[in-house]
């Protein structure tokens, strides 16, 4: 039986400084990105995949540091776009507005790029037992889930992780996805655990 365990974690906290742009971490998310790596140890990785971004990229070299041996790579498929051109009739006011926020552009060439990321990490290989990790962005990790969980389209909106908490998710060749953990945080103390979230959100 073929089989794929897809751990997906969202970049570490951006720094506050400098939110606009391509930037990198905070020493928040440094230490998230650290903690992340020890909490993958032992989870037998054949790689780590992350997104063009500063932020997602100086995430993947942290946890690589803590994983001697496990290669780190950048992969566009992995990087922050929006999955899916939604259409906001119908939706709560909040969630409508929220996607205001995005251009043509982004309507049309993000959910190719996720299309063509769900190709590559959201399925059971040909054969054996790969494990990686997919460092990225909110927006992917959510489709992810809604796309495993089969749930209607408009439904990645709502779904937020945290900083370098984890997701997993496994594709096997028997049988539909099954999401193993969502938005783990047990690796991090509580005053890492909720960055990234809606302050509303935070408990």
């Amino acid at each position: 039986m073929a089989s794929r365990l897809l751990f997906l974690a969202r970049h570490g906290e951006q720094d506050a400084a400098e939110q606009e742009g391509d930037t990198g971490l905070s020493a928040r998310g440094r230490r998230q990105a650290t903690l992340l790596g020890q909490r993958l140890r032992g989870a037998r990785l054949d790689a780590v995949h992350h997104g063009p971004l500063a932020r997602a990229a100086e995430t993947a070299a942290l946890v690589g540091a803590e994983l001697p041996g496990v290669p780190v790579g950048v992969d566009d498929r992995a990087g922050d776009h929006m999955p899916h051109d939604t259409d906001p009739a119908g939706l709560p006011e909040r969630y409508a507005a929220f996607l205001t926020q995005f251009s043509e552009r982004d309507r049309r060439d993000g959910p190719c790029v996720t299309a063509e990321a769900v190709a590559r990490f959201a399925t059971a290989p040909a054969s054996g037992d790969v494990r990686e990790l997919v460092v990225t962005h909110n927006f992917l990790v959510a489709w992810l889930v809604r796309h495993a969980l089969e749930a209607p389209e408009r439904r990645w909106i709502g779904l937020n992780h945290a900083n370098c908490a984890l997701t997993v998710i496994r594709y096997s060749s028997a049988g539909p996805p099954t999401v193993v953990a969502l938005n783990d945080a047990a690796h991090l103390p509580p005053e890492l655990r909720a960055t990234g979230l809606p302050d509303d959100y935070r408990f």
